[in-house]
Parts: structure tokens; sequence; C-alpha cells
């Protein structure tokens, strides 16, 4: 049997002696006080009530709150209907935490009311059983709105775009299997001739331009179809769409932009020192640096995560937050990795789609991805890169003065050891059903 062994834990007990909490739904919040008792110590004092989700209601909340002397409220995070509470209780100067539901529910045997629930919260409150949320401070609040919906407006441009494509299939037009891109200059302009009336496969095939010109025989046969005028008023239609559309996400990325100019933590710091001072950056360019991410994909990792990393202690508590790292659970002698969970889908997504790019590059991460890919499948090697990504982020984040620079795609080449090397090399063949004697050479 193995010594005892001794860890490290929190002896510190905490005990808020006024606290708060509600319990909120669509159009109310149960409140619940608890307070010492003015004569009787030891004696706790606890209220609960009914609070409208409306403003004026919030705010004379807030300042009962505040005659009370509450020093921390918490907020149980349901949908979208704690935005009221947590904003406006932050704004009258309390102390407010977001926290989530799952941390405070599933007690067995207790009844389900919003009475009780706000009660339980309270005593949670008061012992320091609970963590806060990440609430973002208002600009990036902002930020988000504006990078959110440029998000949901893509993928609505998106299934625009399929609908069209699919119209173009019932006519019989293969243009898709032919151009890359129906919807650049080539394919708009024969989608615009069909809509015209144009039903000569020679005379939209000529409408090609750049390198779409050397497949000018495939385009003919991909033209050749049975479109018909009906197909070219729906098309008509969903093009009007995809224009409007694509006129929004143009708003929304030069606000974003605007928005980003007058916040100070995204700006480029002035007289900088290091190896970098000649070349100041600000957050979004040095984001910008990293292999995969674009302008518009480091605006969303900065909507979604903010620049102030003080949040983040470490990048592990940052990974941690967006659920990038899977949970070990160990039962007995056994040791196995759970899920990663659901996280910030929109953080998520940007990570994503950056590490499905970089998959293609001929660069650390890019080779990183193709050693992990052939291990654990391409999933979990795109959750892998994503976790590298934000690694990488939170010190280009943290450190204004910090740069990415690639270590090449040979890394592994370059700093493996040779017994490493000869050990795997005999893995990959005991693998494949040989059994290897290694001798030096003579």
């Amino acid at each position: 049997m193995r010594p005892p062994q001794e860890i490290d834990v929190d002896e510190r007990e905490e005990v808020v002696e006024r606290v708060a909490a509600i319990d909120v739904a669509k159009a109310s919040g149960k409140v619940c006080t608890r307070v010492p008792h003015p004569t009787v110590p030891a004696r706790r004092v606890t209220k609960v009530w009914d609070v409208a989700a409306t403003t004026a209601a919030v705010m004379e909340l807030a300042d009962a709150l505040a005659r009370d002397r509450i020093e921390r409220v918490v907020v149980e995070s349901t949908s979208d209907y704690w935005r009221p509470f947590v904003y406006l209780l932050e704004a009258r100067g309390l102390v407010v935490w977001l926290v989530n539901a799952r941390d405070v529910k599933q007690v067995p045997g207790r009844p389900k009311t919003d009475r009780l629930d706000a009660v339980w919260l309270a005593k949670l409150n008061e012992r320091g059983m609970l963590r806060p949320s990440f609430v973002p401070p208002a600009e990036i609040r902002e930020l988000r709105d504006y990078t959110r919906l440029r998000v949901d407006l893509v993928e609505d441009r998106t299934r625009y775009k399929q609908r069209i494509e699919k119209l173009l299939e019932d006519a019989l037009i293969k243009v898709s299997s032919v151009a890359s891109d129906i919807f650049g200059k080539s394919g708009r302009a024969m989608l615009d001739a069909l809509i015209a009336g144009e039903r000569d496969p020679e005379v939209l095939a000529e409408m090609a331009l750049g390198k779409l010109r050397s497949k000018r025989p495939a385009l003919v046969a991909a033209l050749t179809g049975r479109f018909d005028d009906h197909h070219g008023e729906l098309i008509s239609m969903l093009l009007e769409q995809v224009d409007a559309l694509n006129a929004k996400i143009e708003t929304l990325t030069a606000r974003v932009e605007q928005l980003l100019s007058t916040i100070p933590a995204a700006c480029a710091l002035a007289g900088e020192s290091g190896p970098a001072a000649s070349t100041p950056l600000g957050a979004v360019e040095r984001l910008d640096e990293i292999t995969g991410i674009g302008v518009t994909a480091a605006q969303s990792i900065i909507a979604e995560v903010g620049l102030d990393m003080a949040q983040f202690p470490t990048a592990a508590h940052l990974v941690s937050w967006a659920r990038l790292s899977p949970r070990t659970i160990q039962s007995g002698a056994k040791s196995r990795s759970g899920k990663t969970g659901k996280g910030n889908p929109y953080l998520k997504r940007a990570l994503a789609e950056a590490a499905a790019s970089i998959a293609r590059t001929d660069t650390f991460l890019g080779e990183r991805y193709r050693r992990l890919m052939k291990r654990r499948g391409r999933l979990k090697a795109i959750v892998a890169i994503s976790r590298s990504i934000l690694v990488i982020v939170w010190h280009l984040l943290a450190d204004p003065r910090a740069r990415f620079k690639d270590l090449g795609a040979d890394f592994y080449a370059r700093t493996a050891t040779s017994q490493r090397r000869v050990r795997n090399l005999v893995h990959q063949l005991e693998v494949l059903g040989h059994r290897v004697t290694i001798s030096p050479a003579a």
C-alpha cells in the first residue's frame, strides 16, 4: 500500500455576512437576502420576494440591496434573462456574480421551487461555494453583439447560396462541378445571364474569367440543361437576399473595426521596447499573424475572450473556460478522458475554422495536426490544434509586446532525440505485425 500523500488544498472558509441571490425567469426574478439578525447572535434573517424583470423594478431592487449593505449578489445564468439584473446591479455599484445553474442545482431530496432555489443559492453564496462566470466589460459586450450577428448573417447567406445551388441542380446546370465558386465574378455573370433569358451554353461559357477560361469545354457541358423561367425567378429572389446580406455583413465589419479602434487595449502601444519596437501592432494585427487566423477570426476571438487576460490567470484557465481541455475521470485504478464540454460556440467555431485552415499548411501547427490525426483522428486533432491556438492567443493578449513566431514544420525532427525516433519507428513496425530487434551498427 502506498503511503499517504499530502496535497495542498484551500483551507480558507469564506463566509459572507450580507448576501443576496436571484433565481431569474423571463418576466421576473425570485430574490433572497440573508443578513445577520440585529439582536440574536449567530442567527440569520432570510427574506424572499419577487421582482419584475423591468428596468424600473430592477433599479429599485438595486437601491434596496445597497441600503441593506449587501456585499455580494449572485445571479443564476438562465438563457439571456440574467442580463438586466447583472447589468443594472453592476451599474449601481454592487458586486455581482453570474453563476452557472449546473453548479447550484441537482440537490437530492429537496423540492424544486423558485423560492427554495433562491434560498439555496443565497446559502451557497454565503459560504463561498460558488465560482463567478466570465462577464466581459461593456465595450467587449457591444463588440460581441456585432461579431455574433455577423456570424449569424454569414450562416444565413450560406443557406441562401445552398438553395441557389439546389435550384441549379434541379435545372440540370452543373456549373458548381466545374467552378469552385459559382458566386464569384464569372459565376455571378452566368447566373445574371441565365436570369435574363440567355440559354446558349456557348455564350454563357464565354463569360468565364481568369483560370476558369481554360475549362471552357467543361463549362459548356455543365451549362447545358433545362433552365426555365421559374428557375430564373426563384434564383433572382434568392440573389437579392444574398446581396442584401452581403451589404449588412460589410456594414457590421466596418462597425466592428470602428469599435476596436476606440478600445485602448486593442490599439498598438506607443513607445514599445524590444525587438518589435519599430512595428507596434494592435491586438487584431498580433492575432492575425497566427497561421490560420485572419482579421475576421481575430475580431471574433477578441469579442469572445476580451482583451484583459487578468480574468484568466494562466493559459490553462482560458482553455478550461473555453471547454477545450478534456476532463480526466479517475475511478479506482482506471483513468480515462471525458468530453470537453459545450463551451462558447462562437469561440469554438472561430478556432475550429482556423485549425482546419492550419491543417493544410507547412507549419509547426500544421505538422502537429497531421501527427495527431494519424493517432487520434481528425476531430480530436482539430480540438487539439484549437487548444494550441487559444494558448497562443492568451500569450499575445497577456503581453502586448509578444509576437507570434512559427517554429517550423521540421521542429519535431530537429528536437526529437535519436532514442525517441528509434522507439517511435519500432512501435510503428510492431503495430504492422513485425518483431523488431535493435543492434548498434559496427
